[in-house]
């Protein structure tokens, strides 16, 4: 039973949210044999205020831009 938290920054869409979860259980299927009725992600959104590093707040920096493709 593959079970994935992924902690990121808040501010993803719904349907980034769900291509993550479809991509991941993919993988865990194609590269480990898991059964995808089996596996289980959790996405947790922090707030930018709540993230530190590098030795500041993520809040602090300015944005990475959105990566395209």
């Amino acid at each position: 039973m593959p079970y994935v938290n992924l902690q990121i920054t808040a501010g993803v869409t719904r349907e980034q949210k769900a291509q993550v979860v479809k991509e991941f259980t993919e993988t865990l299927v194609r590269v480990l044999g898991k059964n995808p009725q089996n596996t289980h992600i959790v996405i947790q959104e922090i707030n930018r205020e709540d993230w530190g590093h590098a030795g500041q707040l993520v809040a602090d920096r300015p944005a990475a831009p959105a990566a395209k493709g």
